[in-house]
């Protein structure tokens, strides 16, 4: 199985719930990713290639491989702060 996401990492779950609802509102997820993003995928609009289940922390394999592809997910925590996820796209 693999799967391609792309995510914005914050230090907040007030911050990412806010960006949540900005997206929703119309805020492209790259645009956002490029302005908010704690992580160095954020200048590539949150990107992450293309992944296998493991190459992840497991609180962000868990939405990747089971959570609905083409909408945004989140907040989740991890070690690293707090992830919106958007799956672009999972293969078996």
């Amino acid at each position: 199985m693999k799967a391609s996401a792309r995510h914005i990492l914050v230090d907040s779950e007030e911050a990412c719930n806010a960006l949540k609802t900005e997206i929703a509102d119309g805020l492209d997820f790259s645009e956002a990713a490029a302005q908010h993003s704690n992580c160095p995928s954020g200048k590539s609009g949150g990107a992450l290639g293309e992944f296998s289940p493991g190459q992840m922390v497991p609180e962000f394999d868990q939405v990747v491989f089971n959570s609905e592809v083409g909408q945004v997910h989140g907040p989740v925590k991890t070690s690293f702060g707090f992830h919106l996820i958007e799956i672009t796209s999972r293969s078996e």
